[in-house]
């Protein structure tokens, strides 16, 4: 079976699904529920402190996930860490096999559990793209040569929902001229907007591989919540009012995830699943989707 990275750079449709540490250090029943859907995706896209909330650790789960035999994208947020925690965590990833990083520069802390807790911040994500750049080719931030240097798989996040969107165009540039190897969107409700986004991203010469973000809505509520709440999130309110007349609230949530998929599928090169809770949804989603 190819690995993440050769279907990537090789130009297949490429499937990831978020896994989100737990809040302690049971993780067996975290574990099963993957193990079911293993098999149907590429890789699972491991948290790192998502929201500023404290968990387990996203370079040991990814670790146990391999374990089982299924590739991930090891999650590194710079917001907790100095440049010399980012850079050894890093190093930590190749010794344990993690090829796959998705390098993020996080939430605030007032966002999270913690609200007092100290913001790092001595990177931002371009930056650490910039970092992984030197690790692989042998030298650390100071230029200190490596004793085995790393080759590690970068990613990046972006944000088509953005408005204006020219700066989300010229952060995804400047991510990609720094290293990034793929893009990972946040969450999509309107494909329309997506599809813009990938245009004016080809247009300004950015070539990178695009897997678009999908999360299910678990209620009007946590939709309206979003697009109050989070920069770029949109749901449009037709899709807001279909959710509060639902019979099946599940059904119509990965039914609306499920045309998203299928409209922006010839305008991206994955799809990342965001299911939060709702693993066992995956297999349907996927099906109906027709990404299975």
């Amino acid at each position: 079976m190819a690995k993440f990275r050769e279907k990537v750079n090789g130009g297949h449709f490429v499937v990831t699904c978020e896994a989100g540490p737990p809040k302690g250090t049971e993780i067996d029943e975290m574990l099963g529920e993957l193990d079911e859907i293993g098999q149907l995706i590429d890789a699972f896209n491991v948290t790192d402190q998502q929201s500023s909330v404290m968990r387990l650790g996203s370079l040991a789960v990814s670790h146990k996930i391999q374990d089982l035999g299924y590739e991930t994208v090891y999650q590194l947020t710079c917001r907790d860490r100095n440049r010399i925690a980012l850079q050894s965590d890093l190093l930590s990833a190749e010794v344990l096999g993690l090829k796959n990083v998705l390098a993020l520069t996080g939430d605030y802390t007032t966002m999270g559990d913690h609200p007092h807790a100290k913001p790092v911040f001595d990177l931002d994500s371009p930056q650490l793209l910039d970092v992984i750049r030197q690790l692989n080719s042998g030298i650390d931030m100071e230029g200190n040569a490596l004793k085995g240097a790393t080759d590690l798989f970068p990613g990046a996040a972006v944000n088509p929902g953005a408005d204006p969107m020219e700066p989300q165009v010229f952060k995804a540039k400047m991510k990609e001229d720094r290293g990034a190897k793929f893009f990972q969107t946040q969450a999509i409700y309107d494909p329309e907007t997506f599809k813009k986004y990938v245009k004016e991203l080809r247009a300004s010469g950015v070539h990178v591989p695009v897997l678009v973000g999908v999360l299910p809505l678990k209620s009007s509520g946590m939709a309206r919540f979003m697009n109050k709440n989070i920069a770029g999130a949109f749901v449009p309110e037709e899709i807001i009012q279909n959710l509060e007349k639902a019979d099946d609230l599940v059904e119509e949530s990965l039914n609306v995830c499920a045309e998203v998929i299928k409209e922006t599928r010839n305008f991206c090169q994955g799809v990342h699943l965001m299911p939060m809770g709702w693993e066992e949804h995956v297999p349907k989603l996927m099906k109906d989707s027709g990404i299975a």
